[in-house]
């Protein structure tokens, strides 16, 4: 290692704070150094560096403090008052680094790093949970998870701002700072009431209910966008009367007589409510894993999107 002490400014007083501190921080870590071993030489030996070096930027830091930290006593030194004060901090703030450090190499461990996952409220009772089983399964007994449910749109903002690792989402993102792969199709059922006109059918045609009035997701999450795409589809523009923010919901106000929704198919059937199939138009939606293009992932990260992606045509239970 080399040292420039031309390259280093004149004075901290006259840089900003952040700057400021990033200049410190070096002078304090090798003052903390003679502090610990009460002498400068070995200090010097241990960071690698010239023991003239050392004692200038102790030299230096005193005079940007404007107090005495050390004093010479012979090859030895001793620490003042202020440079007791001062390596008490110092020792807190390189523990506090230690471990933030520890942290960091923890979250990329192979073994038993993190991943932060998002996914659709809808996949989060049954296909979520076998992806996670299946991957310790798969020899990753120890990663740790963290998972977020939420809407299409937030989870890609969260993605971007490296909050979100991954995320299962529908509809696929087509945009350039992200990268989509298609895993699965999930159909769309039409969910009626059990007294409707139509609770007798098995299959129909989306246009048969264009009258009806519609129960959905708020605008802005992906199943509303799909929704209203095949409204338009089968020729109409769907009624909105009621808005909730997941399925189970809706299909509560489904089962009240409140309207009519489309919707993934129910693991558990809803008492008061009958799902239908549509046979035109195709009401199915694409589901797909989703990452931020670019962006190294931890080995953790990777090792479970390439086990997600391995999963293709098998995410979702076929109705």
């Amino acid at each position: 290692m080399t040292y420039d002490e031309s390259s280093q400014p004149r004075s901290l007083a006259e840089l900003g704070p952040e700057t400021a501190a990033a200049q410190l921080a070096p002078l304090v870590a090798q003052f903390t150094a003679v502090a610990r071993l009460e002498h400068v030489t070995q200090a010097a030996q241990l960071l690698g560096m010239p023991q003239p070096t050392l004692s200038r930027a102790v030299a230096r830091l005193e005079a940007e403090l404007g107090v005495q930290l050390l004093s010479r006593e012979g090859r030895a030194v001793r620490l003042t008052r202020a440079g007791r004060l001062l390596l008490g901090s110092a020792e807190r703030a390189l523990a506090e680094l230690q471990r933030g450090a520890e942290a960091a190499r923890a979250e990329a461990d192979p073994a038993a790093g993190r991943v932060a996952f998002g996914f659709l409220h809808t996949l989060g009772t049954d296909a979520v949970p076998a992806l996670l089983r299946g991957f310790r399964a798969a020899g990753h007994p120890k990663v740790r998870f963290q998972l977020a449910q939420d809407y299409v749109g937030a989870m890609l903002e969260r993605l971007r701002t490296g909050e979100l690792d991954l995320c299962l989402v529908s509809p696929l993102p087509d945009a350039p700072d992200l990268t989509a792969r298609p895993l699965d199709e999930q159909r769309l059922h039409l969910a009626v009431p059990a007294d409707h006109r139509l609770a007798g059918r098995r299959r129909i045609r989306l246009a048969e209910v264009a009258d009806e009035p519609f129960v959905a997701v708020e605008e802005g999450y992906g199943l509303r966008a799909i929704t209203d795409g095949f409204c338009a589809e089968a020729g109409f523009a769907a009624r909105i009367a009621f808005e909730g923010e997941e399925a189970e919901t809706l299909r509560g106000l489904v089962a009240a007589g409140l309207g009519v929704a489309l919707l993934p198919p129910a693991l558990v059937p809803r008492p008061g409510v009958v799902e239908l199939e549509v046979t035109a138009p195709r009401t199915r939606r694409l589901i797909g894993l989703a990452w931020v293009t670019g962006r190294p992932l931890t080995p953790p990260v990777a090792a479970f999107r390439d086990f997600v992606l391995s999963r293709r045509g098998r995410l979702l239970d076929h109705d």
